[in-house]
């Protein structure tokens, strides 16, 4: 090992809207939210990550909280750039590692722009990086959950992120038909905020809906080991008086109804462009689900009855696109030809 390649590192990140992994010797090194803090006179980075959060919904007009990703894409670039350059400075001193040169292998949504994946690699970039891969999430995903992408079968991959719901069919080291649809994990949280305010006319916050959804989230109505009823504080609309509410699965899996209808409309658009023989696979091996909404109660079930066909969750469903993203940073060379 020469003194060139020991002051050198390499990274895998998954860039997600909710939560950013960085992977390093096939560890994860860095996982925080997607979320940074900046103070609004002095134009300077407060914090990041779980820091940050903290801050979410709480802060006053110096300080401003920003997501710099929407949609599964940089929708604030400067804040973006600052954010992958403090986590990487995270990653590193963990490692206790100067570091001269960065290889890095970030994963995007399938259904990225040129304009959109310009930005990811623009801020890559600006944040140090000397070379830059991206690799498609779904390709991740499917590397992540160790299935062979290279393989002349097909296997079909569903990864619901915070921004994106990413289907995809992948064979031959290949994606043979795919969708990229932006109803996702955030958009489960908003139909919260939404539901309380019109069911119990109670005003929640990002942080709250997302509590309720990781608590008592469900996509069916009835569930085999139902979680006890979430009590929600919060002021009432009409008088701003502090109420407290519980709030049951069984209404979760109400309000989310919507959303989950649009992603299955989605599998089954992607299922119908399959060719036929890549569909028998499928038929055979079932449907990998992975990404955060993959925790979704029942949501396996109700995908299952909806497409008739197995669906398994990935094991450790969070870290999958990130684990996939550095399996292919470890094999650069053997799956070039996935990244751009």
């Amino acid at each position: 090992m020469g003194l060139f390649s020991f002051f050198s590192q390499e990274i895998a990140i998954d860039l997600g809207t909710a939560n950013t992994i960085i992977i390093q010797n096939d560890k994860v090194v860095v996982d925080e939210p997607s979320i940074v803090a900046i103070d609004k006179i002095k134009n300077k980075l407060i914090a990041i990550g779980s820091k940050a959060r903290q801050m979410q919904g709480k802060t006053h007009e110096h300080i401003k909280t920003i997501r710099p990703l929407r949609d599964g894409v940089i929708a604030d670039f400067n804040a973006a750039e600052l954010m992958i350059r403090e986590l990487i400075k995270m990653a590193s001193s963990k490692n206790n590692m100067f570091t001269t040169t960065l290889k890095m292998v970030i994963c995007i949504p399938s259904g990225s722009t040129e304009v959109e994946i310009r930005a990811v690699r623009d801020s890559a970039e600006h944040a140090g990086a000397r070379e830059v891969f991206l690799i498609h999430e779904p390709m991740a995903a499917a590397l992540g959950i160790g299935l062979d992408v290279e393989a002349p079968e097909g296997s079909m991959v569903i990864d619901i992120g915070g921004g994106t719901s990413e289907i995809a069919v992948i064979s031959l080291g290949g994606i043979v038909a795919n969708k990229s649809i932006r109803t996702a994990g955030d958009d489960f949280t908003r139909e919260i905020q939404e539901y309380m305010r019109h069911q119990h006319n109670l005003k929640v916050g990002e942080r709250t809906a997302e509590a309720i959804k990781i608590n008592v989230g469900a996509a069916i109505p009835d569930i085999e080991d139902p979680p006890a009823d979430y009590m929600v504080r919060g002021p009432h609309q009409m008088t701003a008086l502090p109420v407290e509410i519980p709030v049951s699965y069984q209404e979760i899996a109400h309000c989310l109804d919507k959303s989950i209808a649009k992603i299955e409309t989605a599998i089954l658009g992607v299922l119908e462009e399959t060719p036929p023989e890549l569909y028998a696979d499928i038929f055979k091996k079932g449907i990998y689900l992975a990404g955060g909404g993959a925790l979704l109660r029942g949501l396996d079930k109700r995908l299952s009855e909806k497409t008739n066909i197995k669906v398994h969750i990935a094991e450790d469903p969070l870290h999958a696109v990130a684990r996939g993203t550095g399996i292919a940073l470890k094999n650069v060379d053997k799956f070039e030809f996935l990244m751009r």
